[in-house]
C-alpha cells in the first residue's frame, strides 16, 4: 500500500513512515522538503498520486487562534487534492478532548478539522490521543522562568509516541471507520506532578510550582484530556518513557 504523510518527517509521521515500509508498504512525506505544502496545497496532489491512502499527522505552525485558520485551508487542501488523486481513505490524527474544550484556540482548530473531514463526503478515520509523554518536558519549559517551572493541576493521561504510532498504522492500513478512535495513556496525573517526576529522574536545578493560571493547560481544569470510555490504552508508562527513552 503506498500512504501519503502530511507532516512525515516530524515525531510522529517519522515514525509512521518507518513502520509502514518494515511492513512493506511504502510511506511518502507530504512536506515542504518534498515539495508539498498544505497550507497552501502546492505540490500536495502530485505527492498523493497513487496513494490508497493520506494521513494528515502535521502541527499547524502556532497554538494561538491562527491554527484555525490554518486548518482551514489544510482540510480543503487535503480533501480536494485527495479526490483529484482518487485517495479512497483519508486519515486525521487529532487529539482527546479537542471538542470539549473550545477556549483553548489549538485544540478548537482540531476538532474543527475533525468536524471538516466527518463533513467532506470521502471515506475517512479519526484517532484521537492523548498528550504525547515526550509533550510534557516541552510544555515545562514553556512555563520555565528563573528556574522554576509553573504549571497548573490539569488532569493528563499521556501516551508515549510509540504507541500511538502502533495503533496508527492499523488505523491506516485498515478500511475508513467514518469514526472516532482514542488512545490514552495507562496513568493520569496532574501536570504539575508530571513535571515533578520528571525533574526527580532528570534533576536539572528546576523546582516545579504549582500556579492554577500557568501555561496552555490553565484554561483545561477539567478531566477533557484524559480517557474517554472506550479508549484504547497504550501500555508504555510515563516512568518507564522517562527511564528508557530520555531524551524524547
Amino acid at each position: 500500500m503506498k500512504v501519503g504523510v502530511i507532516g512525515g518527517t516530524g515525531r510522529i509521521g517519522s515514525r509512521l513512515i518507518a513502520h509502514l515500509q518494515a511492513a512493506g508498504h511504502q510511506g511518502v512525506a507530504l512536506v515542504r522538503s518534498t515539495g508539498v505544502d498544505v497550507a497552501t496545497g502546492e505540490g500536495l496532489r502530485e505527492g498523493l498520486e497513487g496513494c490508497e491512502v493520506c494521513v494528515d499527522v502535521s502541527t499547524p505552525p502556532a497554538y494561538d487562534e491562527s491554527a484555525r485558520g490554518f486548518q482551514e485551508q489544510a482540510m480543503r487542501n487535503m480533501v480536494e487534492a485527495g479526490r483529484a488523486a482518487g485517495v479512497g481513505h483519508s486519515v486525521v490524527l487529532s487529539i482527546v478532548g479537542c471538542d470539549e474544550v473550545p477556549q483553548v484556540p489549538y485544540y478548537a482548530a482540531k476538532a474543527y478539522q475533525e468536524q471538516a473531514l466527518a463533513d467532506s463526503g470521502v471515506p475517512w478515520s479519526v484517532l484521537r490521543a492523548t498528550q504525547f509523554h515526550e509533550f510534557i518536558p516541552e510544555v515545562m519549559d514553556w512555563t520555565t522562568e528563573r528556574g522554576v517551572v509553573r504549571l497548573p493541576p490539569t488532569p493528563l493521561q499521556p501516551v508515549a509516541a510509540t504507541d500511538v504510532v502502533n495503533l496508527l498504522v492499523e488505523v491506516v492500513l485498515g478500511p475508513p471507520t467514518r469514526d472516532r478512535a482514542a488512545l490514552a495513556g495507562p496513568e493520569s496525573f496532574a501536570l504539575d506532578d508530571l513535571a515533578r517526576h520528571v525533574l526527580a529522574l532528570h534533576p536539572d536545578g528546576r523546582a516545579v510550582v504549582t500556579d492554577e493560571n500557568a501555561g496552555l493547560f490553565a484554561a483545561v481544569p477539567g478531566r477533557e484530556l484524559t480517557a474517554p470510555r472506550g479508549a484504547t490504552i497504550g501500555p508504555t508508562t510515563f516512568d518507564q518513557w522517562l527511564r528508557d527513552s530520555w531524551p524524547a
